[in-house]
């Protein structure tokens, strides 16, 4: 009898018709031999008669079998078998430029790291889900299924959550924002990647932040371009160091800058635009966390002080409201427009309806800024709890900065070399504790050792028990590295053993 596998997924019927079939493609049921009778294959697999009649009458469907009256069921000459190809012979598919670049990136971002299962993780980028927003969005998202059309939408956004959007704007960031300028998009990442394609070349100098979000440089690596590091310090990018002539776009962060946390001052603010007007250049002003302040009035949004129409703004719905919603915009310069609505429409017609009338909906309501508020108390809370496990457990160890805003914090490390920062962050997965270097967000790898310290996803307890956990960690460090420094002393004296 034949020996058939049974994947254990999905019914009876198609696990055995699946069975049949790599049979028939591996050589093993060659064309033309007759398979069981379906009464001695039920038999034999302890299963209906009905199951293998089933699962014959698909195969027949499909090509693979042929019944013959008063003969029984054979596989059909037709088809041949799939020749076995040895791993070796298998070739890469050839790739174009673009291709390969997507592919050399995706594989440098997998090597990173991933410590999501750790008890006391503080990844930056997790975002505050509160029980109260989780219900609104289920209310609204049951609503909009009833209101929402079952045809095509416009790619660009329904016009109701475009509308909400541009209001939404002149409340929260001050930008005077016309409906027509908004693009809905699939999050900031997908804003910045259009935004490169439509404005720079393969070739072309586009500007970054240094340090920087490692997937803006990604875009910009599979586009081709040539990405030059503009260095940040605690005013943000800075200006000074701007090139004179050659770029084409610059990429910044000016609300709250990844990773370091500094907030473009307002002289550099008006400094870059007025570089982008002289230059003939374009900025991508992304505001991937600028909802959440906690210290100061929050600048105007660079989009707000653009008077020449240079800047493209670009927004995320995914770290107010969950990840999981994907849901972000572009306020496009009306030059830009039709540009970017095209662009839309190519990438893949559009974010689906119900998904768009809910979060219309909640904006509409002023529901959603109800819950924003609620957020930023708990942000600012977690904050709190962070910074003061901080300064009660690692006292001079690390510097802070890049508070003010957002959900994670930088931390500057006093007594660890960038080399050692590999070491401490095993020392700490060892303790169920997750923490974050900040070296792979540079060009150029800084001087000294930087964690990123993400505090949105943990309950004030928690972060307060992380703290004390890393201090413990700094601790056992330091107290290493005096030993060792005492051997080596004894060494030098004479006296190491006694």
């Amino acid at each position: 009898m034949l020996h058939l596998d049974l994947s254990g997924a999905g019914p009876l019927n198609q696990q055995l018709a699946r069975a049949l079939k790599a049979a028939v493609l591996d050589g093993r049921l060659a064309p033309g031999a007759r398979v069981p009778a379906s009464r001695e294959l039920a038999r034999a697999l302890r299963v209906s008669r009905n199951t293998v009649v089933d699962a014959y009458e698909q195969l027949v469907a499909e090509g693979f079998l042929a019944g013959r009256v008063g003969a029984g069921t054979f596989v059909a000459l037709r088809a041949a078998p799939r020749p076995p190809r040895p791993a070796a012979a298998l070739r890469a598919p050839r790739l174009s430029g673009w291709g390969r670049r997507v592919r050399d990136g995706e594989r440098a971002q997998a090597a990173l790291p991933s410590r999501r299962q750790l008890r006391f993780n503080l990844e930056y980028g997790m975002p505050l889900v509160l029980p109260a927003l989780q219900s609104a969005w289920r209310r609204a998202l049951s609503r909009a299924v009833d209101r929402s059309g079952l045809g095509y939408m416009p790619p660009h956004g329904l016009p109701v959550l475009r509308e909400a959007i541009a209001a939404y704007l002149g409340r929260r960031r001050g930008i005077v924002a016309d409906p027509e300028d908004v693009v809905v998009l699939a999050g900031t990442q997908q804003g910045v990647e259009l935004a490169s394609r439509l404005l720079a070349d393969p070739g072309d100098r586009v500007l970054l932040e240094d340090p920087c979000y490692p997937g803006t440089r990604r875009v910009l690596a599979a586009l081709g371009a040539r990405a030059l590091a503009v260095p940040v310090d605690a005013d943000g990018i800075d200006t000074a160091r701007l090139p004179r002539a050659g770029a084409r776009l610059a990429v910044v962060t000016p609300s709250h800058q990844f990773p370091s946390g500094a907030v473009l001052s307002l002289p550099r603010r008006l400094a870059l635009l007025a570089w982008a007007r002289h230059h003939d250049a374009w900025i991508v002003e992304d505001d991937y966390d600028g909802e959440f302040r906690h210290d100061g009035r929050p600048l105007a949004a660079l989009k707000a002080l653009d008077a020449d129409g240079r800047v493209v703004y670009v927004g995320s719905f995914s770290k107010v409201v969950f990840p999981a919603l994907r849901l972000g915009f572009a306020l496009v310069p009306p030059a830009l427009r039709e540009a970017f609505r095209a662009a839309r429409f190519l990438v893949d017609r559009g974010s689906p309806a119900v998904v768009q009338q809910a979060l219309a909906d909640l904006l509409a309501s002023g529901r959603l800024e109800r819950l924003l508020r609620r957020s930023g108390q708990a942000l600012r809370q977690r904050r709190a709890a962070l910074l003061a496990g901080l300064v009660r457990h690692c006292g001079a160890a690390l510097e802070v900065e890049g508070a003010a805003a957002g959900m994670h914090v930088t931390a500057w490390l006093r007594d660890v070399a960038p080399g050692d920062l590999p070491a401490l962050v095993a020392a700490a997965e060892r303790v169920d504790l997750g923490i974050y270097p900040i070296t792979p967000h540079y060009a150029s790898p800084p001087c000294r050792a930087g964690l990123l310290l993400g505090y949105a996803a943990l309950a004030p307890r928690d972060l307060a028990e992380a703290a004390r956990r890393l201090g413990g960690v700094l601790g056992a460090r330091v107290s290493s590295r005096t030993a060792r420094g005492a051997l080596r002393h004894n060494a030098r004296s004479g006296g190491v053993g006694r």
